[in-house]
């Protein structure tokens, strides 16, 4: 791989669908060598189904560039050969159920005394001094206890965000963590112990909704493709299409009265002057501007607005995606050697080349030699 700021890293992953994964895929894209154990038949996202070439589409996506190693961690020797490994380790993620990692003889203060020199990164659904430390968390479970649904979707129907949204964010704080605890370990020449949980995530996300609450008393509700706190934020109906637009100024609220919608009495209506007022009085504000969309196609829109400097989109369908003139791809390897494309990660360039998706226990043998505990 020609991305290497990681390389040497030694990563350890005890980990199953999205979450760590994603985290971990994450260090693998960077340069880390990536070590996953799995238990006998794979974990969870290798069996949610074979979408893409005979391969899980959630498997394929997060697992690119790492090793795979079944093991047996309820077996002593086992988990002799998990010790030997982490000896040698800079990172351990898992996200087994709260205890599961203290059976194994790995509570904090163990991996602390035996292995000082690792971070170690446990994720979980809740924090574990709160009073929902015991709690199953998936993805959409912890969307819908953090609010997340009461402000996604239609005013009459609540919603999950349509992708995993709680597991994905929950992976790029882990990422974060690790990245921040690598650079501390250069000062201080000792490991940490980090713990990452879901429902922290979501909540940080939903921040503005809970202070708008707290200090206005008002909850945001659901507004479907318009936006709760800007206006106007939504889509309009062309003669021939939909368009999104995005006003987030009062200038750019000016400029789209005078020069798209061709209504500059609006930008000085006293309903209408700021953006708290547009957003208190929408539906009037609708009524305005509907009809003059309703008279244009979507490309005539589109000149008007990029004229008068205000931001649009389109909807865009997943089967439009693939043909997006933004989207770059990457190819990945699947066990069986065929190739796919997936899009590239964020801050990756053209000469990205991501390692080859394991398959199940495909590192074990060479794995048990290199660690071997006698």
């Amino acid at each position: 791989m020609s991305e290497s700021a990681l390389s040497g890293l030694l990563v350890i992953a005890i980990e199953q669908a999205v979450a760590a994964p994603l985290c971990t895929v994450r260090l693998a894209d960077a340069g880390a060598r990536v070590i996953k154990i799995e238990r006998e038949g794979g974990e969870t996202a290798r069996n949610y189904d074979s979408a893409v070439k005979g391969t899980s589409a959630y498997f394929a996506w997060l697992n690119r560039g790492k090793e795979s190693a079944v093991l047996d961690l309820k077996d002593h020797g086992e988990r002799e050969l998990l010790f030997s490994m982490l000896g040698k380790a800079d990172v351990l993620v898992q996200n087994l159920i709260p205890g599961a990692m203290a059976r194994m003889g790995l509570s904090p203060t163990e991996i602390t005394r035996r292995f000082p020199q690792l971070i170690a990164v446990s994720i979980n659904g809740y924090g574990q001094d709160t009073a929902c430390a015991p709690m199953r968390a998936y993805d959409m479970l912890v969307q819908a206890e953090s609010g997340l649904c009461a402000v996604t979707g239609t005013a009459e129907t609540p919603s999950k965000i349509g992708v995993s949204a709680a597991d994905i964010a929950t992976g790029m704080n882990a990422h974060a963590a690790i990245l921040e605890a690598l650079i501390e370990r250069e000062r201080t020449k000792r490991g940490k112990q980090v713990e990452i949980a879901m429902f922290d995530g979501m909540a940080d996300w939903m921040a503005v909704p809970l202070l708008h609450f707290e200090h206005t008393g008002r909850e945001p509700g659901r507004h479907g493709l318009a936006h709760a706190a800007i206006y106007p934020y939504r889509p309009f109906s062309c003669s021939d299409g939909t368009i999104i637009v995005a006003t987030q100024t009062n200038g750019e609220w000016r400029n789209f009265c005078e020069m798209v919608v061709d209504r500059p009495e609006l930008a000085k209506h006293s309903d209408f002057e700021t953006n708290p007022l547009r957003v208190a009085n929408r539906e009037a504000l609708d009524r305005e501007l509907e009809p003059a969309f309703a008279t244009l196609s979507t490309a005539e829109a589109i000149v008007r607005l990029n004229a008068a400097g205000v931001a649009w989109g389109r909807y865009t369908e997943v089967r439009d995606l693939g043909e997006h003139p933004a989207l770059r791809r990457t190819e990945i390897t699947l066990p069986d050697h065929q190739v796919v494309t997936v899009p590239r990660p964020a801050g990756r360039n053209e000469n990205f080349r991501p390692g080859p998706v394991p398959g199940l226990g495909q590192h074990t043998d060479s794995l048990r030699a290199e660690f071997s505990v006698g």
